[in-house]
């Protein structure tokens, strides 16, 4: 890594305190010395699964979301709560949406969502041994879960139905299990 890249921050304020985002400003020394003003989002953090059936499909949902509002189709997810390991976010998530439970999980990786102006990270889970076992939305939350083969969620990316950046990274994981077995 460059250290020669790297911005000091000067001084920080919050600006915005949100039930789920915490926006702030802050001062930064840039690395030719001048300063800048950055404003970002601060995440506590979320989880994305790639749960495959025993017939090989994996679970999808369809979800409305508000921002840019529309209905996408996307792996689970969900926000990693307080002091809560993010493994222990995925197996809650997966249980409570799609109301499936999983005999092996392993940590794929993690991808960064918005990297201009939040820090907001992604855990990435693969789950397999799927069993059914009844969902547990949460209050207020509406989704329609379905499966897909890999061939035909990549159809759904190439026809524009799949455009949400954690299941495209998430898919880029799941091509590689599908392949190498992982």
């Amino acid at each position: 890594m460059d250290d020669d890249l790297t911005e000091h921050t000067l001084d920080s304020r919050q600006v915005y305190d949100g039930v789920l985002l915490k926006v702030y400003q802050d001062k930064v020394s840039l690395p030719d010395g001048k300063t800048a003003l950055r404003e970002y989002v601060r995440h506590p953090g979320a989880v994305v699964i790639i749960a495959i059936l025993p017939d090989g499909r994996m679970l999808f949902e369809r979800q409305y979301r508000y921002g840019p509002r529309r209905t996408f189709l996307e792996f689970p997810a969900g926000k990693i709560d307080a002091g809560e390991p993010p493994a222990q976010t995925a197996v809650r998530e997966l249980r409570e949406e799609t109301g499936h439970e999983a005999d092996e999980w392993t940590h794929l990786g993690v991808m960064h969502p918005c990297i201009g102006y939040s820090d907001e990270r992604i855990e990435i889970f693969l789950a397999r041994g799927l069993r059914h076992v009844g969902a547990q939305l949460d209050e207020g939350e509406f989704l329609e879960v379905t499966a897909l083969s890999l061939e035909a969620a990549m159809r759904a990316v190439w026809h524009g139905e799949v455009t949400d950046a954690k299941t495209l990274s998430a898919l880029i994981w799941a091509q590689r299990v599908y392949r190498q077995g992982f």
